[in-house]
């Protein structure tokens, strides 16, 4: 069984007898290693470093529940055997930048395939592809848009010849001071995390600037403020790990410092409220007096009120502070958007803070798309470009370098106005 149909002789053999790469056998790689040997190849070797996570269920066809917490690629080659057992495949569970895997070890392919999800290793498998002299052809897919393209050394632009946009970044005084939109309230939140549980960084601080960063200076104001600023105890300069140790990491006293007090003491920077509309504190005591009913659906999907957050951030906070003190003097906790605790602070957090700025506070799933800066993997997209490294590699086997292009399926809105 062909995927695409009969070769003519010279390709089908090229095909069947030539030696490809394929780098990465998550989403696309799945596909790709799969179409491969619908499509004649027999002699494959393909490598990646990942184990099954059950996440990986819901597109990667390859693999089942059972496989979950082995190798990627060995999972891949026995799954794909079984499509065509005459194939040749070699599975490694290892990474493509350990240094056996030599300019030496590339030039033993005809074709290299890249099917990756960070950068690093894209940019890593380029430059040995244009030491060895061997095309490679580049993918990558997020949400409904994807893309295909051949490098080939003195013929194309290599995967590094175009500058790739970076994660963006905020003003430190946006998040502290004035977030204006929800993101800048959810880094706001994984700050907070990482102030209070993790390692400690002075260029994420949390806490209000100590005078108002659009204010003339005026040397009453500041020494007015300096003098609001060690009144309270809960928003004295001091670190904000310590400050919560001190505190037994009590849910309460770390509620009102966070939404109340350094609120209020905000609202004292009068210039910067001249043009927004001014946060509005909270009062732990307040919201317990509140009661509220959740409706139906995926808890994901639920987008609570401010005492439900409430009741989420004091929960979370004793969970975590309780994982901090097992681990024993000056440990550190890593958030991570995977760990219920972690990704419930951070949710709690973002979205008390969205209401005191008021904003739409969020479910936790779209908080957790946002703070983890995830694009969600679509299996057809997946299957189209896997689809799309085919045929170029066809083109490439044919000698027909020249025709190859960097190609991207069509997305959905463009679809239905062809239909």
């Amino acid at each position: 069984m062909s995927l695409v149909g009969p070769l003519r002789k010279e390709l089908a053999d090229s095909v069947s007898s030539c030696r490809v790469l394929v780098v990465g056998a998550g989403g696309i790689g799945c596909e790709l290693l799969k179409n491969l040997v619908l499509t004649g190849f027999r002699n494959i070797e393909v490598i990646d470093l990942d184990t099954i996570d059950v996440s990986n269920l819901n597109r990667q066809f390859l693999f089942q529940k059972k496989h979950v917490g082995k190798s990627k690629a060995q999972v891949a080659k026995e799954s794909v055997v079984q499509f065509c057992p005459k194939a040749n495949i070699t599975a490694y569970h290892d990474s493509i930048m350990n240094p056996d895997y030599s300019v030496e070890f590339f030039r033993n392919f005809a074709l290299v395939m890249n099917a990756l999800d960070n950068r690093a290793a894209r940019n890593h498998v380029n430059r040995m592809c244009l030491a060895a002299d061997i095309p490679l052809i580049e993918s990558g897919t997020a949400g409904y848009l994807g893309q295909v393209t051949i490098i080939k050394k003195g013929l194309t632009e290599c995967y590094e010849c175009q500058p790739k946009p970076t994660q963006k970044t905020f003003p430190g005084c946006t998040i502290r001071n004035t977030p204006s939109e929800p993101i800048h309230c959810i880094v706001w939140a994984k700050y907070l995390f990482n102030q209070l549980f993790g390692e400690e960084d002075a260029d994420q601080e949390v806490s209000p600037d100590t005078a108002d960063p659009e204010a003339a200076w005026d040397p009453s104001e500041a020494a007015a403020r300096a003098t609001a600023s060690e009144q309270d105890g809960d928003i004295k300069r001091v670190s904000t790990k310590d400050w919560a140790r001190s505190t037994g990491y009590d849910p309460v006293k770390l509620f009102n410092k966070l939404f109340k007090d350094d609120i209020m003491y905000l609202l004292t920077m009068d210039k910067l409220w001249r043009k927004r509309k001014a946060p509005l504190p909270l009062e732990w005591s307040e919201l317990q007096k509140q009661e509220e009913m959740l409706g139906g659906g995926l808890k994901d999907q639920h987008v609570l009120g401010v005492y439900g957050y409430s009741q989420l951030f004091s929960e979370s906070v004793k969970t975590l502070s309780s994982q901090l003190a097992e681990r024993g003097a000056g440990a550190e906790l890593v958030w991570d958007k995977d760990d219920p605790p972690a990704m419930d602070f951070v949710t709690a957090a973002a979205n008390l803070r969205m209401h005191v700025f008021s904003m739409n506070m969020k479910s936790r799933f779209d908080i957790k798309s946002m703070a983890g800066n995830i694009i969600p993997a679509i299996a057809t997209t997946n299957a189209v470009i896997a689809g799309l490294i085919v045929l170029e590699a066809l083109k490439v086997l044919s000698g027909d370098l020249d025709q190859c292009c960097t190609v991207s399926p069509p997305t959905p809105s463009s679809l239905s106005l062809r239909m």
